[in-house]
This record gives structure tokens, sequence and C-alpha cells, in this order.
């Protein structure tokens, strides 16, 4: 039997310092490599094709974090996540460096109205040839809800008017027939009306009479992802992703979500092929264990702890700030993601005496509570393949440590040994960034 092939992505936000903590003052990072010019992302988009990647992954936050001391000020401080611009802006300059790279973005349908975000996602497409993917979220931090001026819905309505959101766009993008435009120079008939329907859309969050006017992309739809970990965003994802993006710490955790999703698709009615799992990773290797290991302390020496806590508060909705570090970590009302405290709490779990506030932190800090996979190229690739056989793995995101260092060690360390066992793609066989995913 062929080996399994892994599927990857590459994580990142378009801010100054996705994670960790302190990345953008690592001795490794480039001068000059800014995220708000072109030539950054031009240069990640060419690296990572030549690794074989499957896309770039965007993820988003739409305010800055102001949980920690209930204020902006040790965001702006730490660099925190911000500064952070659109997402959606990169996937233009991507597609005109790469051919086949895809580039999946983070858009909130709490920010957006169905129509004008189709519409985008659809022209899009078309610029790129085929390569977009949407990671659909629901937001969760006051301040999106405060700096967009709406009411924050609450937690039980988020993915009952994302499901009508993602309904209503699938309305648009399949209201052109696939022949529709016939451009018939002699009859002077361009597109055909009875192959276009108008999308006459009444419901609970949203109204919507349109004949939406984005001709078919290659894709006709984005790829979508999504990452949910509570029982409503696994039912979401199952319902409606193609790529399930998710933290888990070991290869039992893994094994049981990968179980848990594929019976939750199975029993929405949808393929269970239809559909790939990935898990979030932090890989730091070098020719050798000792020079992965260096590198790994290196790194560690760059993490603050309230850098961190900064983190931890805004992404987990709750301020760590009215707890001593020194204390121990426990379970929190948090607000916001809880699959990222989770795993944390996970990994306290596993450790004699726990965790403090600190602790948590450091390693939240490093690897945003995602496994941390250190060693040689045939180091790490024997623990991805353990994750891909017996986690059920069928990919992984991966987070940066320096840029643009650690995905060019990766491509230029790891790629080939895993090519060697049969676990990445030697060419890309399709054009679009779902033909990709989804090749043997």
């Amino acid at each position: 039997m062929a080996a399994k092939r892994m599927i990857f992505s590459a994580i990142l936000l378009n801010s100054i310092a996705p994670i960790p903590d302190g990345m953008w003052r690592h001795p490794r990072a480039a001068a000059g490599y800014d995220f708000a010019t072109p030539e950054y992302w031009e240069d990640l988009a060419r690296t990572l094709e030549r690794g074989g990647f499957d896309a770039v992954f965007l993820a988003d936050l739409l305010h800055p974090h102001e949980v920690y001391r209930g204020s902006h000020d040790p965001t702006l401080q730490f660099g925190a996540q911000c500064p952070i611009h659109d997402p959606l802006m990169v996937a233009p300059v991507v597609a005109r460096a790469s051919r086949h790279l895809g580039i999946g973005v983070t858009v909130s349908t709490s920010a957006e109205y169905p129509y004008q975000l189709a519409r985008r996602f659809a022209t899009l497409d078309h610029l790129t040839g085929g390569r977009m993917g949407w990671n659909v979220i629901t937001s969760f931090n006051e301040g999106s809800f405060r700096a967009l001026g709406i009411e924050q819905p609450p937690r039980e309505e988020r993915y009952a008017r994302a499901d009508e959101f993602l309904n209503l766009c699938y309305e648009l993008w399949d209201s052109w027939d696939e022949d529709a435009v016939v451009a018939d120079r002699d009859s002077g008939t361009y597109t055909d009306p009875a192959k276009v329907k108008l999308v006459d859309h009444e419901g609970k969050y949203f109204s919507c009479r349109a004949l939406f006017p984005v001709k078919p992309s290659p894709q006709g739809r984005p790829v979508i992802w999504q990452a949910g970990s509570s029982p409503e965003g696994r039912d979401f994802a199952a319902r409606h992703a193609e790529l399930i993006f998710a933290i888990q710490q070991w290869t039992p955790e893994m094994r049981a979500f990968d179980d848990d999703m594929r019976g939750r698709i199975a029993a929405a009615g949808r393929d269970q092929e239809k559909a790939r799992v990935m898990y979030q990773l932090q890989v730091v290797t070098g020719e050798t264990e000792a020079a992965a290991k260096a590198k790994l302390a290196e790194l560690e020496g760059l993490v603050r702890v309230e850098g961190a806590l900064v983190l931890m508060s805004g992404i987990f909705g709750y301020d760590f700030s009215q707890h001593d570090p020194s204390d121990p970590l426990t379970d929190v009302a948090a607000t916001g993601v809880r699959a990222g405290l989770e795993s944390i709490l996970a990994a306290s779990e596993r450790q004699e005496g726990g965790f403090t506030i600190a602790d948590a932190a450091r390693l939240y800090g490093l690897s945003s509570g995602s496994p941390l996979v250190v060693g040689s190229p045939s180091q790490v690739a024997d623990t991805l393949e353990e994750f891909a056989d017996e986690g059920g793995a069928d990919g992984f995101n991966l987070l940066p440590t320096d840029m643009p260092g650690s995905y060019r060690d990766f491509v230029d360390l790891v790629i080939p040994e895993l090519r060697r066992r049969g676990r990445v793609r030697t060419h890309y066989a399709g054009t679009t960034l779902r033909e990709n995913l989804f090749q043997p």
C-alpha cells in the first residue's frame, strides 16, 4: 500500500508577529523582511511552492487584543498580533508569485454581508486561477463588534447565523450554470439569461434578492476551511468544511478527534472522503538534533511571559492579569477560543505538578498550544508519520518560529526526507486548490 500523502499549509497572520511572542525580534529575522510589503509574501509563496505546500493559511483578528488589563496598551507594547492588516489583500500578491499554491483566508460571518463576500471570493477565485479557500469564523472578541458598530450575537446563535450565511453564499455561487456564458459574437449574446437564476432569499438572519454579478469561477466555490472544537463547531464543520483545522497535543487525541469528525460528517450525509483533517504544529529542525535543540533554546529565550499573557488573554477571552504568574493554571471561564486553552490544560495535566500560569504562557508564547516537534529532519519526519498513520492526520498547518527562516528550514531539510518516504508530492496534479488537496 502506498504511503499516505500529507497535505501542508503555512499558518500566518498579516501581522508583525503571529506566534511566537517576540518573533519579530528573532536574530534570524531578515532585516527589512516586512509583512506589510509584497516582497515578504512573494518570497514566502515561492518557498512554500518549492516545498509542495498546498496553501498559505491566513488567520485573522478583526480588532486588536484588549482583554489583558482591560487595555490595548500591552498589545501595542509587545507587538501582540498588532499591527494586523487585512488578509484578503494578500491573495493576489501570493497568486502572482506562484502557480499552484492555494490561499486560505479567514473572514468572519459576523463582519460581512453574504452578497458582498460571495462576490469578493468569486472574484479572487478568478484572479488566482481557482486557488481560494475561506476559513469561516464567527468572531468572538467584543472589540470587533464595537469596531463594526453592531451588536454581538449570543454565542448560541453564531453558528446558526453562519449556517444561513454559507447557504446563501452557496445559492449565489451556484446561480450561474457552468455554460451560462456563451460569448456568441454572431448573435451578440454574451450570457444566456435562462441559465442564470435570480437569488431570492428571505431567512431568519439575512434577506437577499439579487442577480449575482460574477460569472462561474474556476472552483465555483472557494474551499471551505473551519476550525471549531466545541460540539457546535464540530457539527458546523461536518456540514460544510472540506478542510478541518484543529489543535490536538498527542496522537491518541488526534485519533479521537478524527474518529469523532468522521462520524459527524457521515451523520451530516456527506462523503467522508470529501474532507481532510489538519492539525496545527510547530516544527524546529536543523541538520542535527543538537542544532534543532539549539534553535529551540534560542526561541525559548525570546518568549516574554507578559507578552504571551496578552495573547492568551485576548484569544481565550479571559484576563490573566488578575492572577499572579506563579499561580497554578486552572480551567477558567473563557469566552473566546477554547481549543487553545484546552490544549494548554491537556499539556498541564501531563506535567508532574501541573503548570503555573507563567509555564502556560511560556508554552503558548512559543507554540500557541500546538505540538512542538523538535529534531533532525528524519526525527521530524518520524513524528509526522506517527501523527498521520496512528493519529489519522491528513496534514498539518505549520506555525513559523522566525521569518523567513523556519519555512525555509522545513522546505530544505524536512520536505526532501518526506519526499523520499513518498509522503509529499513531487508535482502538483491539478490547477485548483481543491484538485490538489484531493489528489491521491
